[in-house]
């Protein structure tokens, strides 16, 4: 490897967030924030013997840092200590800390790298509090979708039966969805949080649950930075590239750079949702072309 890892935490309170910072020998360029989705933490992009997105990154010269959010990964205290939270506060709250923390460190604009729903939220927090983006260079999200409005067995299996009804269920039992120990995702995850993306998957507009602010007007208010969304072949329900476009043209970013990854588009592997920031196959194709358009001078 060509970066050295450590971990720090943010204080928020009555919690402290943990971001793994991936630090290059010798940084080049700029600073990245990477987001990850729900029942997961920001292990999707790196490991302790360098693969995945971020460690590839680092090696690139970029200062990287994978947050976890509140409650997961190394997080303080984790959700199954009772620690619950909802989406709106790390809209509100955590992200727009989380910008500023590294913005400071750097004194220079933050790249966002963003999976699933880490890109929606992502999304948000920059449509809410538009003075965000002044510290920010660009946006890429990796198969981030707000609804799901495509059909399929595959849809009504994940969505409608185990995501919409078994784990509310599990989370009302518990006082969270312990998703790890049932094999459902990477991480568990805050009960608030989970009913909440249960209502914007299935909600038609963009809407804030809490307070009903409307992200999707807003957003379109705005002047985007630069923008790159990513679909995988193989993602057929959990960032399926119908929904993945919805959201780009939900948040006034229609227009943003758009690829989706197959061997059909020249890629060495069908991607899916997450073999796409995993694969090794990556390093010498989209990771690459994106770490080369992340160092294209503003």
């Amino acid at each position: 490897m060509k970066h050295q890892q450590h971990s720090i935490y943010l204080d928020q309170g009555t919690y402290q967030l943990h971001i793994k910072a991936l630090v290059p020998h010798h940084a080049s360029a700029t600073p990245v924030l990477m987001l990850h989705g729900a029942i997961e933490n920001g292990r999707i992009f790196y490991s302790q013997s360098g693969k995945g997105l971020g460690c590839f990154l680092a090696d690139q010269g970029f200062s990287v840092y994978c947050a976890d959010f509140a409650g997961r990964g190394l997080s303080r205290p984790h959700v199954s200590s009772g620690f619950d939270q909802n989406q709106h506060q790390l809209i509100c709250q955590d992200i727009p800390a989380l910008i500023a923390d590294i913005y400071q460190r750097h004194q220079q604009k933050v790249s966002l790298v963003c999976h699933s729903w880490g890109g929606v939220v992502a999304l948000a927090a920059l449509a809410r509090q538009p003075e965000l983006l002044a510290k920010v260079r660009s946006i890429v999200c990796f198969g981030s979708k707000r609804r799901i409005s495509i059909r399929s067995w595959r849809k009504s299996l994940q969505v409608d039966l185990v995501w919409n009804k078994l784990c509310p269920l599990l989370a009302a039992k518990h006082g969270y969805l312990p998703a790890k120990q049932w094999k459902l995702g990477a991480d568990d995850e805050p009960a608030q949080f989970l009913r909440d993306t249960i209502h914007w998957i299935n909600h038609p507009h963009f809407i804030d649950p809490t307070d009903a602010f409307d992200y999707s007007a807003a957003a379109k208010q705005l002047q985007w930075p630069p923008a790159w969304f990513f679909a995988a072949v193989n993602d057929r329900v959990l960032g399926h590239a119908t929904d993945v476009k919805l959201l780009m043209h939900e948040s006034g970013l229609q227009h943003a750079r758009y690829r989706l990854l197959g061997k059909m588009q020249g890629d060495g592997l069908d991607y899916d949702h997450i073999s796409m920031l995993t694969a090794a196959q990556a390093r010498s194709g989209h990771f690459q072309d994106l770490a080369d358009w992340l160092k294209i001078p503003e």
